[in-house]
């Protein structure tokens, strides 16, 4: 077990095991390209085999007969696992994701709050009582789905397992996560914390392995009951064909292509500020990273300038030295980047600064590029791009602005910057997305809701909505007597 364990096997059901087929998958540093683990490929039997544990957990009703406060307990002591190797974690998130190690810190350190925030809601999911008058008693439970089947993304692969995780285990469902086959190391670290708390055996269990083959079996398996999925939206509704197949409820976060509106009395600074972490943390590599820049046209040459003074101080090199832009996850998606770079130099927009992939070092790199001039219709005003790009486009009132950046067909953030109370209230209730930034990115946090609308997904992850994801209402109706059949007494 514990060679397995050491080599990069799959958690399920307790145990640390290979793949049967013996099969690996190498994990390269995105700034480097250099081989840093393997860890074993999971096939359709791994995932057979780690649904049929969680199904027979959730049939023993192993956690839910736990008191909800000791399935706190239980999400306190994984948090503590992973909070007491914190820097050892970080370091490997950088390493696995390429991003700055300042950044993989901050992960290990929300994965974290995850966990304890829900921890301190696992005895606080409640149902109501319903009058129904005389002879009548009524009231909800709040009740798990059973095997939750969990997909997670690479860019942040430690939080959000630890998210998703943390809500079913609060909830009383037992989970089946895949970890992504670019960036697995971060799954592995939550399965020894699992493993350090006690989660009880097959209630858990974390594998590696390809979508196409590990994924869609465990999206398909007849016992699971619930999917979290985040990804692109081409894979998101092959999801959602088999879900339809057997009616199981889903929580989908599709991605998004984010705009943010200057007006002309922005707080500029706050501006600038923004777009550094909103457009280009993580190399853009951000579900809801600001991807379009609408400014009027009053300040446009202004933002322009600032904007692109502060992309040109960008210091790009190797997460591991804390550098701003750091590499993409793979040569590919470094290909899908340059694509749309050199895309919207055909589609006519103007370039302002940065550039295309940098293909004569190693890593899979590629500057903070920042282009002027994009019309909305374009490929560069409509899809997601998920790397280091920015768009910016000029707009004359505030209907304009609020028409382009709610032209796309997602919906997941949006913000604008303004000192008018009433122009800004105005904006943010007819932005048709799933949060609104006002005079920041990235405002929202661990305890709000988060999700998309349109085809930027549905369900809520984050805040107490989330878990009304994880549970379903039943209704418990009894008929009572109305006079109790006992003997008269004196009283």
């Amino acid at each position: 077990m514990s060679d397995a364990r050491d080599r990069g096997g799959h958690y399920i059901a307790g145990d640390w095991r290979d793949s049967a087929s013996g099969a690996c998958i190498a994990v390269e540093d995105p700034a480097t390209g250099e081989v840093i683990a393997e860890v074993a490929e999971a096939g359709a039997a791994e995932i057979d085999a780690a649904v049929s544990a969680a199904h027979g957990v959730f049939r023993a009703r192993t956690l839910i007969d736990m008191p909800p406060f000791e399935r706190g307990l239980m999400l306190h002591r994984v948090a503590d696992d992973l909070e007491s190797r914190r820097e050892a974690i970080a370091r490997t998130v950088c390493l696995d994701t390429g991003k700055a190690i300042s950044v993989a810190r901050e992960e290990v350190g929300t994965a974290v709050r995850y966990l304890r925030y829900y921890a301190g809601l696992a005895d606080k999911v409640e149902g109501r009582s319903i009058p129904r008058g005389g002879g009548l008693v009524d009231f909800t439970i709040r009740s798990p789905f059973g095997v939750s089947g969990q997909v997670v993304p690479w860019n942040f692969p430690l939080e959000l397992t630890a998210r998703s995780l943390a809500c079913a285990i609060a909830t009383a469902n037992c989970a089946v996560i895949k970890s992504p086959e670019l960036a697995p190391l971060s799954g592995i670290e939550v399965a020894k914390a699992c493993e350090a708390a006690g989660v009880p055996t097959g209630a858990v269990s974390i594998l590696t392995g390809y979508g196409a083959v590990a994924g869609k079996a465990l999206v398909t398996h007849p016992l699971v009951r619930h999917i979290v999925f985040t990804g692109s939206l081409a894979t998101g509704r092959d999801v959602l064909r088999s879900a339809a197949e057997r009616v199981v409820p889903c929580i989908m976060e599709l991605g998004g292509k984010s705009a943010a509106i200057v007006y002309p009395d922005a707080d500029l600074d706050l501006v600038v500020e923004a777009v550094k972490s909103g457009a280009f943390l993580n190399a853009g590599q951000n579900c809801n990273a600001m991807t379009r820049l609408l400014v009027h046209e009053a300040v446009a040459g202004e933002v322009l300038d600032r904007v692109e003074a502060m992309v040109a101080a960008l210091r790009l090199g190797p997460g591991i030295e804390d550098n701003d832009i750091t590499a993409l996850i793979s040569r590919q998606q470094l290909k899908r980047v340059d694509d749309a770079y050199r895309g919207a130099l055909d589609d006519g927009a103007r370039l302002v600064v940065g550039g295309g992939a940098l293909l004569d070092r190693p890593g899979n790199f590629m500057p903070a590029t920042l282009f002027a001039d994009v019309r909305p219709e374009t490929a560069l005003g409509q899809h997601e791009v998920f790397g280091p790009v920015l768009a910016v486009t000029t707009f004359k009132t505030a209907e304009e602005a609020v028409a382009i950046a709610n032209g796309t067909d997602q919906g997941l953030a949006s913000g604008l910057f303004t000192r008018d109370l009433d122009l800004g209230m105005w904006t943010a209730e007819h932005l048709w997305s799933g949060q609104v930034y006002l005079n920041g990115w990235f405002v929202g946090g661990i305890e709000t809701p988060f999700g998309g609308v349109n085809q930027s997904g549905y369900g809520r992850e984050k805040g107490q909505e989330a878990l009304e994801g994880y549970v379903q209402t039943r209704n418990i109706g009894i008929k009572v007597s109305a006079r109790p059949n006992l003997p008269p007494r004196t009283i």
